[in-house]
């Protein structure tokens, strides 16, 4: 059964392009390595332009948890540590089949 994520981001005023920035290096390091997951995509409100949230689908609980241990996962979280304005909010669903 797949594994659904949506991480939502708070980024502080001012930091959207290095956030970006950041965000998109791993997402591509998550493409090219992680055959367990089916996407891994950035979006920002609409309406909030601070407020990011992040689509995830893992084929198996056990990519999600391999894409954690991943060193370039713990790498940008430490880039992007100093980017956010709070903690990530973050929403782990089933797939329904």
């Amino acid at each position: 059964m797949a594994v659904g994520v949506i991480a939502t981001l708070k980024i502080q005023e001012g930091k959207n392009a290095d956030f970006e920035e950041a965000f998109l290096g791993l997402a591509a390091k998550v493409k090219a390595n992680e055959a367990g997951c089916n996407f891994y995509e950035l979006h920002v409100s609409k309406s909030d332009p601070q407020e990011y949230k992040v689509l995830e689908q893992y084929a198996s609980e056990a990519d999600l948890a391999a894409h954690g241990q991943t060193d370039y996962f713990k790498e940008a979280n430490m880039a992007m540590a100093s980017l956010v304005a709070a903690a990530p909010h973050v929403e782990v669903l089933d797939s329904v089949e």
